[in-house]
């Protein structure tokens, strides 16, 4: 079941000698509360080689706090548009006004292929219509004549020889021109090794079309994972670490059940499923689907905002709730969302503890929530707990007694004059600041019954330069930017 979709009539085209092209423009009017989803359907006869579209729409004037027009663009070809069907060819969101399909190449965002014979389906995702309405405007072109050379995509490897178990440090969410990113692949790939990274996971807004040109910019520094941001009109979420040259639906919302069955299509690849920035305030963009299906949640996307803290104590009551009923716990993640200058590549990223560099291996730490978030390299941190000679580290467990003596250690570097503030399920129990050399290990003991689990928190002193002041009892909590954020580690028998 898909989000509200309207096909219109079908354009013809008859066929035409081969050297030959031909036209055809779609007017149409949209009224506010249009459908999700407008299908303009393309009878393409036999002797195609090439389709090119190019659209526009009308931009009212609208008054501070209104709906201006938005619309989205993308194709399906003679497949059809089912759910998670064979029929998609590429989307460019709204950020393309034009592109074009053949055999040899296409728009970045769309899959380069035949032009077969049959009905493709040009689809408009009106996601705002003005109280004026929306007029829009998509012109059609075929071009007649033999295919030229196929397409051969290059996927990259999935694994790192030789790299076995140890912390790898990745950023899991990234964008490129095949999207609305301004970078190219090559562009990311070289952030993502300025930023010291070891391995990344390619995110475009749904569409797999950037998955052939990871192969050769991977290497034995870099692994490059394939995956998508899923962009619904209830929230975006990633795809990570699917199969190259797959390709996962949006079209759906919270009341609909398509996401629950891409879930578990993407489960059944070996890939997670992450909600993205879930309290973005943006249209479309804040998360309402639920975390049933998640298997970690992004709680920190690119440099630390109101948004980010929302987040984090969401999250937190998550984890409080996880322990309440003894159900599963939704590990944390951070990723940089970056797209184009001067967004950072790998502020933040995730610091896994993996079996091996191979997405298998990166994915089941992130799903155990073996890792932990630093806005850069320059931050390390070493977190773990022990007692009666057995330790446990981040995303673990201390089996232990309710009245053990539990030691909790935490050393940090790479944030000078920083807080590293210990955090349980009753909050802050203890604050340290760091000198201004950045090093520093904050230490406290506890007990499973005080502590169902302890995360660590690394803060920047405020924007003034004050500390970041977390102690205050009954009093709003002064916090500076993160620097460093642990999933938990949990205290006693489960």
């Amino acid at each position: 079941m898909t989000g509200a979709a309207l096909t219109l009539a079908p354009v013809q085209f008859a066929a035409a000698d081969t050297g030959t092209s031909r036209t055809k423009t779609i007017t149409g009017h949209l009224e506010p509360g249009a459908a999700d989803f407008v299908y303009l359907p393309v009878d393409v006869p036999a002797g195609v080689n090439r389709i090119s579209v190019t659209y526009s729409y009308s931009k009212p004037a609208v008054a501070s706090g209104l709906l201006s027009n938005a619309c989205d663009i993308g194709v399906f070809d003679e497949k059809g548009t089912a759910l998670a069907g064979k029929g998609f060819r590429g989307w460019s969101g709204g950020f393309r006004t034009e592109f074009f399909i053949s055999a040899a190449e296409a728009t970045p965002g769309y899959l380069p292929g035949p032009v077969g014979k049959g009905t493709w389906n040009i689809a408009l995702g009106p996601y705002q219509v003005a109280a004026q309405g929306m007029d829009y405007t998509v012109s059609v072109t075929l071009d007649y004549g033999p295919d030229g050379a196929a397409f051969r995509p290059q996927y990259p490897p999935q694994h790192v020889a030789g790299r076995g178990a140890g912390w790898y440090r990745g950023d899991a969410h990234l964008h490129t021109v095949y999207s609305d990113g301004k970078r190219t692949p090559e562009e990311v790939a070289a952030g993502a090794r300025a930023a010291r990274l070891d391995f990344m996971i390619s995110t475009d807004h749904n569409t797999p079309a950037s998955h052939g040109a990871w192969g050769p910019l991977a290497g034995n520094d870099l692994l490059i994972l394939t995956g998508e941001e899923v962009t619904t009109r209830n929230g975006h979420y990633l795809a990570l670490g699917i199969e190259a040259g797959e390709w996962i639906d949006w079209r759906y919302r919270a009341r609909d059940k398509g996401f629950a069955q891409e879930a578990q299509r993407i489960h059944a690849s070996g890939g997670i499923v992450v909600p993205a920035h879930p309290f973005c305030p943006y249209v479309a963009c804040r998360w309402k689907f639920g975390y049933d299906d998640a298997d970690a949640v992004e709680v920190w996307t690119g440099p630390w905002t109101a948004d980010d803290e929302y987040a984090i104590n969401s999250w937190d009551s998550m984890l409080v709730q996880s322990v309440r009923t003894g159900g599963r716990w939704l590990p944390a993640m951070g990723n940089s969302d970056a797209h184009s200058a001067p967004q950072v590549i790998g502020f933040p990223h995730n610091v896994v503890n993996a079996a091996a560099l191979s997405r298998d291996a990166l994915l089941e730490g992130i799903r155990n929530g073996r890792s932990w978030i630093a806005e850069s390299a320059d931050v390390s941190l070493d977190f773990n707990v022990t007692a009666g000679g057995r330790s446990a580290g981040v995303g673990e467990r201390l089996d232990a007694a309710a009245d053990a003596r539990v030691t909790v250690t935490a050393k940090v570097s790479g944030v000078p004059n920083g807080v590293v503030r210990l955090i349980t399920d009753e909050g802050q129990i203890q604050q340290t600041t760091l000198p201004a050399t950045g090093e520093g290990t904050s230490t406290w003991v506890t007990t499973p019954q005080l502590a169902a689990y302890v995360r660590v928190e690394v803060r920047h002193p405020m924007t003034d330069g004050t500390p970041s002041n977390g102690t205050a009892m009954g009093t709003a909590l002064l916090l500076g930017p993160m620097a460093a954020l642990t999933n938990p580690i949990f205290l006693g028998a489960k």
